[in-house]
């Protein structure tokens, strides 16, 4: 069986799950000097580190990937530059689950995911506004008499209209304006299935990427009324960061694991600036170690499911299956299920459909 990788001086995530000393480094290693940024932290803002419901969905996902030498060769290399990273590949082959692991390896925190859509555009990754909502509760505040609200005390006959609520309220930042926020940690952020955008989306992530920053132009306009805002973020209810003069600039840029299935191809430009990773589906002797540290299974040690993953090999060539697949198999039969030997075939047929060909 094929050993697993030693590690090397130079990288920083390794795939063990135990990068407390590593996540220093990280952190201490200087920037690329094109790739320095001076972002100023909010004091105030804490980022959710490695506690709470978030961050064991995160531990739990991420855990179980195991990679190649070759791949951890080209994480580190875009840790190192401080660089996107796309990871290529067919469906089911690990290329979100390998973000999960970065944050995992790390202990940088939960994933920030942005999941893509053809209708999805920049602003929805950076912040959302609710200005429909904000008009709404402005003109109720001006319909309503003086004192017609008992927590709102009466005004003089001789006021002006009533201000507008505070614009705070409807601004909340997305999963990549959260990540942008300026830390001396840098968050992971998901951008799952990019080659399912809009064709100008990865043309508008240039800016962002270079500059490691944007501007909400709601708060700029109000920036000599209202200079600084506190905001909410992606991390949830009761999180909020204060904002200057509207702008978001990173201090560390964050660890931007960008997904594509192939089903498109991107401006050489938008490829100029990432670091590239072809996730291939795993051989037996990487499905034998990703069985072995998510079930806890010696394949070698046992013929039926030496059977399996074989099975698996074979079905797999005539249209694409995922890694969870045989998982799914493995773990029906730890617990007993469809173990007469006349089912084998529907079994088979059952948890190991394929997900493209003709017969899928």
């Amino acid at each position: 069986m094929e050993a697993e990788a030693v590690a090397k001086d130079w990288w920083l995530y390794h795939g063990t799950g135990e990068g407390t000393d590593r996540r220093a480094r990280l952190e201490a290693g200087p920037p690329p000097p094109w790739r320095k940024f001076e972002g100023e932290p909010d004091p105030e803002y804490a980022p959710p580190g490695c506690v709470g419901k978030a961050w064991k969905q995160t531990e739990k996902r991420g855990e179980g990937y195991v990679p190649d030498e070759p791949e951890m060769d080209v994480v580190n290399t875009a840790l190192h530059l401080r660089r996107p990273l796309l990871i290529t590949g067919k469906p089911g082959v690990g290329k979100s689950t390998l973000a999960y692991s970065i944050a995992t390896d790390l202990r940088l925190g939960p994933v920030l995911h942005w999941p893509i859509t053809s209708r999805t555009v920049l602003r929805d990754g950076l912040y959302q506004y609710d200005a429909v909502g904000r008009l709404q509760e402005a003109g109720l505040e001006q319909l309503s008499p003086p004192g017609a609200d008992p927590g709102r005390p009466a005004q003089p006959a001789n006021a002006g209209p009533p201000t507008a609520p505070s614009i705070s309220r409807y601004l909340r930042l997305g999963p990549l304006g959260t990540a942008l926020l300026p830390q001396h940690r840098p968050r992971v952020l998901l951008v799952d299935e990019i080659d399912k955008s809009d064709i100008d989306l990865p043309g508008d992530l240039l800016t962002v990427f270079e500059d490691g920053g944007f501007v909400i132009p709601e708060l700029a306009r109000l920036a000599a009324q209202s200079p600084a805002v506190d905001i909410g973020t992606e991390d949830g209810a009761g999180a909020a960061v204060r904002i200057k003069a509207g702008v978001v600039q990173c201090l560390y840029f964050p660890v931007v694991v960008l997904t594509s299935n192939g089903e498109r191809d991107f401006p050489p430009a938008f490829l100029r600036r990432c670091v590239r990773l072809h996730l291939e589906a795993p051989g037996p002797d990487k499905l034998a170690r990703i069985v072995r540290r998510r079930l806890g299974v010696d394949i070698e040690a046992n013929d039926e499911y030496r059977e399996l993953v074989q099975s698996f090999l074979e079905r797999a060539e005539d249209g694409d299956l995922a890694t969870d697949q045989l998982l799914n198999a493995i773990q029906l039969r730890l617990a007993g299920a469809w173990s007469a030997p006349g089912d084998r075939d529907r079994f088979l047929a059952t948890v190991m459909h394929h997900l493209t060909g003709p017969t899928a």
